[in-house]
Formats: C-alpha cells, sequence, structure tokens
C-alpha cells in the first residue's frame, strides 16, 4: 500500500513540475520526489543506508543547493511563458502513454517490477528531458538533469542488491558533484551576462 501510495504522488509531483511556472515551485517539488524516492526503497525493503543518503541528498542537500542559488540569482521572479507550460503538460502526457504501452509490450520475468513502478520511472524520465528542453533558465534545466535522473534511479531500483549499493552511493555522490558544479556555472553564467535565460544565448555572435 505504501509503494503505490508513493508511485501516485511520485506521478503527480511529475505533472506538477510540468505545470510549475516559477524556479521555487520546481525546487519543492524536487525535494518532494527526493523524500518520496527514500520512502520507496524503504517500501521496497532496500538497504537503509541508501534509502538514507537519497533522504539526505535528493531531499535535503541538493534542494537546499538549488533554493539558495535561486534567492542569489532572484530568478523565481519571472515565470515560464503558458505556452510553453502547455506543450509540456502535453508531451509529458504523451510520455505517460508511451510509458503504459511500453509496460504492457515489454516481456519481463514475472515479480520484477512492482505494479506501476516501470510506468512511473519512464515517465519521470521523459519529464526530465521535457524539463531539460523545454524551460528556458539554466537552474530549471538542472532540476531537470535531477528528475532524469530520478526516473533512472527508479527504473534500477529493481535490480538493486547489497552488493550494489555502494555503487549507488557512488552514484549519488556523482550526482551530487555534477549539480554542484552544475550551481557554480550558472552563477557564473548570471555574473557574465546578468541573466540566466538561455534563449538570450542565441544572441551570441563570434
Amino acid at each position: 500500500m505504501l509503494l503505490q501510495s508513493c508511485l501516485f504522488l511520485f506521478m503527480l509531483s511529475n505533472f506538477l513540475l510540468l505545470g510549475a511556472p516559477r524556479s521555487a515551485g520546481l525546487i519543492r517539488l524536487t525535494a518532494l520526489q527526493g523524500v518520496l524516492l527514500a520512502a520507496l526503497l524503504a517500501a521496497m525493503q532496500q538497504h537503509a543506508l541508501l534509502a538514507g543518503a537519497v533522504l539526505l541528498i535528493k531531499g535535503l542537500l541538493l534542494p537546499g543547493m538549488l533554493r539558495r542559488t535561486q534567492k542569489k540569482l532572484d530568478s523565481g521572479q519571472k515565470g515560464c511563458p503558458p505556452r510553453r507550460l502547455g506543450a509540456g503538460m502535453l508531451a509529458g502526457m504523451v510520455g505517460l502513454t508511451f510509458s503504459i504501452w511500453f509496460d504492457a509490450k515489454l516481456l519481463m520475468p514475472p515479480g520484477l517490477f512492482p505494479p506501476l513502478l516501470l510506468i512511473t520511472g519512464l515517465t519521470t524520465l521523459f519529464c526530465g528531458l521535457i524539463l531539460i528542453v523545454g524551460r528556458i533558465t539554466a537552474i530549471s534545466q538542472v532540476i531537470g538533469y535531477l528528475v532524469a535522473e530520478n526516473g533512472i534511479f527508479l527504473l534500477g531500483s529493481p535490480l538493486m542488491t547489497n552488493n550494489a549499493v555502494w555503487f549507488e552511493l557512488a552514484l549519488l555522490l556523482d550526482v551530487f558533484v555534477a549539480v554542484f558544479v552544475m550551481m557554480i556555472a550558472v552563477r557564473h553564467i548570471r555574473d557574465s551576462f546578468s541573466s540566466i535565460d538561455v534563449i538570450r544565448f542565441h544572441d551570441l555572435r563570434d
């Protein structure tokens, strides 16, 4: 019951992410996904150390870094245009439809994926890619990277064993370092161009 509830909330958070117009809302939903991911690992009786690391890094540290950077850049004041939000939601529905179709067609050993886990993982991956492609600020695209990585993590969670825990912890550390570097890059973009709107990069000339 806990597993299915977490998967439902995770799926709901994906579409809330696609519909959130401002960076502040995206960051809060990213933190929620980190907490839900830790709860999913606990519900699937995965290693407690890994669940704790996911909660710490994805639920607390990374959202905290994003929130701190967003406040310094003052990037939460500009919302995403409604047209992009609508296109993102439509693309998310297409991704969900494909995930349901793929889950029905894919031949897997019985019991490998709990119900809805494969669909949720694929949809989360698609939603992360949509955020990367469809949003116009660098910090929103960083959040899209985190969401896509959450989808990959969900898809790999049924395959985890005790021997793979240290590999997953190392992967979490890599994600933490990658986002840390991205935050530094975003701040340098703001210092150099006075904006983190990636559309303005088209104005650059050799």
